[in-house]
């Protein structure tokens, strides 16, 4: 009885550290729409909220999301400074329909591409939008999967929770 209470334990133990060590944004390279690479931890916003948003050129809820987003992005950066990544998880074949959707879209974000799904694995993204707030230790403190209209609101407040 004792060991089977050790191993819950110990089990218990281990599962909290490595939640805990996929609390910080991890060291992944992703692709600029120009195709060069870079380390999404390398992404700052000087000790301000950042977003990240997965998503993807053939996920309407995705694109009504962030278009949704951009509508009122200047009005959260004037009020919190936050920065909104948009982070495409298109594959080879279809990454190349991103860079035209995002001009059409005038989207004032940083968009980036992860065409291997490297950062969408090391996040724990299933689905997308599947979308992250980062705190300025670049902590991911809330998350959300999937977009109806008006959850860019919780968003906001979230937001804005951190920019106090």
């Amino acid at each position: 009885m004792k060991k089977i209470f050790s191993t819950i334990v110990a089990i218990a133990i281990f599962s909290t550290l490595s939640i805990a060590q996929n609390r910080t944004l991890p060291s992944v390279d992703v692709k600029t729409l120009e195709g060069s690479n870079i380390n999404i931890n390398t992404i700052e916003n000087d000790g301000n909220p950042i977003v990240i948003s997965f998503w993807a050129t053939w996920c309407k809820p995705c694109k009504k999301e962030l278009n949704n987003i951009a509508e009122v992005y200047e009005d959260w950066q004037d009020e919190t400074n936050v920065k909104l990544v948009a982070i495409s998880i298109d594959n080879a074949r279809s990454m190349a329909k991103v860079a035209p959707y995002v001009n059409a879209s005038d989207w004032d974000y940083e968009v980036y591409i992860d065409p291997n799904g490297d950062l969408k694995r090391a996040m724990g993204v299933s689905t997308v939008p599947h979308t992250f707030l980062l705190n300025s230790k670049k902590e991911i403190v809330w998350q959300h999967k999937g977009y109806v209209d008006g959850d860019e609101e919780e968003l906001l407040e979230q937001i804005e929770k951190l920019a106090k």
